[in-house]
């Protein structure tokens, strides 16, 4: 069943666990995430990245796969674009029927990574959309891996406040 990736992490923080969240690159893949998560009775995200869509060629085959699968699924599946810097892929990702995206503005300085996440998050929500956004750098991208590329919880409360994004990615 097709799931709120929000709801889902919600859930999982009121009952002290994780949630898994995997990248599909093929259909195998997302087939397999979700076999395993109706084997032990838990829900699951599948991301779709924006290199898995530069490696299709576009997004809308492997999306519409993986949504049709999260729908026949017996746990709560949320179809993810993850780590998505081109809006015109949101929109695009939305449009399909993706229940959350994660819009990386990062890469912007912080006040435009601000700016473009709150224009993300209102596209978004108004299509019923859950945003997940970076601040910063997470440690581990790119070699950064410095204890001084943390994320301070103020700057990510902030974050959160300004843009009103459902999820955030932090380093941590």
């Amino acid at each position: 069943m097709l799931a709120s990736t929000r709801e889902l992490a919600l859930r999982a923080r009121a009952a002290g666990t994780g949630l898994g969240a995997f990248n599909v690159i093929h259909l195998e893949h997302a087939t397999a995430f979700v076999d395993a998560a109706s084997r032990i009775g838990l829900p699951v995200v599948l991301q779709i990245s924006e290199n898995a869509v530069k490696y299709h060629g576009a997004l809308e085959p492997i999306c519409l796969a993986s949504l049709a699968i999260a729908r026949t699924a017996s746990v709560p599946v949320a179809v993810h674009l993850d780590h998505a810097e081109d809006v015109a892929l949101v929109r695009e990702a939305v449009a399909l029927g993706v229940t959350s995206v994660m819009y990386d503005g990062s890469q912007l300085p912080d006040a435009e990574n601000r700016a473009a996440t709150s224009e993300v998050v209102a596209l978004c929500h108004a299509a019923g959309v859950d945003v997940e956004a970076e601040l910063g750098e997470v440690g581990g991208k790119n070699g950064v891996h410095d204890p001084s590329a943390r994320t301070s919880p103020a700057d990510a409360a902030a974050f959160v406040a300004d843009t009103g994004v459902d999820l955030l990615a932090v380093a941590v």
